[in-house]
């Protein structure tokens, strides 16, 4: 698989080097890519005592410091053998300014540490994190902590239950593939296989069909779609991993178990209820000790 050629970092307002910086410096050293550093920048909260001064003129003033730690900070990077350039954006809508900034640079990876909010805060206002995971056209890296700067275990959880979600299952393991491609990394595939769906489904119980060796077979014909999806895509038998249980504890489980530094999983546009939710990924996010990277689907 190529190379990648174009990353984007979200830079965090704060100015302060970070475990995404240290994750996007690392994957543009070894894979030769354009590294572009972007900060969006937010009036701050006193902004509305300004009235008729926020002006221009006012505006620059307060980008200043933020266009002079990341000419310096470019520097310093260039020095080193990097291709960076540097945005500042003044914003007052981060997400859209995002993704637009998104589809026009094309990056094949966008990357961004997470923010962590409260959960009660969480319940009532979608985090910036939770809307690039939905909406974002491109795959979207999201760094808790970067132990080491370029993995060195990757791991893409599929979910080939769902016969329409086939497409995204490969994409999420193409792109699973490619980074550990250019990190050098080992590549594990995960299934956390989760019966209870079927368990509580109504044709089961008014068919009176759920018993010993109506699981045994349901597990097998996941079992056996798993391995179909790693025959295809290359997976080596010793990192195929088809695990039972609740897909966020297996994940976390897992991910503690082999020490692995990104988790690769799909998100899929959801509306309603299950959208108040959050999807397994969404869930996975805050509980991941490593990074995460979301493919659309």
């Amino acid at each position: 698989m190529g190379q990648y050629q174009r990353l984007l970092l979200i830079v965090e307002p704060d100015l302060h080097p970070s475990a995404a910086m240290r994750r996007a410096c690392a994957l543009a050293r070894a894979s030769g890519a354009v590294l572009r550093l972007c900060v969006f920048v937010q009036p701050p909260p006193r902004t509305h005592l300004w009235g008729a001064k926020n002006d221009e003129v006012t505006i620059q003033g307060y980008l200043h410091r933020y266009r002079r730690w990341m000419v310096e900070e470019a520097t310093m990077l260039r020095e080193e053998g990097l291709q960076v350039d540097t945005e500042v954006v003044w914003t007052t809508h981060p997400l859209l300014d995002i993704l637009r900034h998104v589809e026009q640079f094309k990056p094949d990876l966008l990357i961004k540490d997470v923010t962590f909010e409260p959960l009660l805060k969480r319940v009532f206002i979608t985090p910036l994190d939770c809307h690039l995971l939905r909406e974002c056209t491109v795959p979207v890296l999201l760094v808790n902590q970067a132990e080491h700067g370029l993995p060195r275990r990757v791991v893409a959880a599929v979910d080939p239950s769902d016969p329409h979600a086939s497409a995204l299952n490969e994409r999420i393991v193409q792109t699973a593939t490619m980074l550990a491609g250019q990190c050098d990394a080992a590549l594990h595939l995960l299934y956390a296989c989760d019966l209870s769906p079927a368990v509580n489904g109504d044709t089961a119980l008014l068919a009176g069909a759920w018993d010993d060796e109506f699981a045994d077979d349901l597990r097998e014909s996941l079992h056996m779609a798993f391995i179909n999806l790693a025959e295809r895509c290359g997976v080596p038998a010793e990192r195929r991993h088809f695990i039972l249980g609740l897909p966020v504890p297996v994940i976390h489980e897992f991910v503690d178990e082999i020490e692995a530094d990104v988790m690769v999983m799909g998100t899929a546009h959801r509306v309603g209820l299950e959208r108040l939710i959050g999807s397994t990924t969404e869930r996975a996010l805050y509980a991941l000790p490593g990074s995460l990277l979301a493919v659309r689907g």
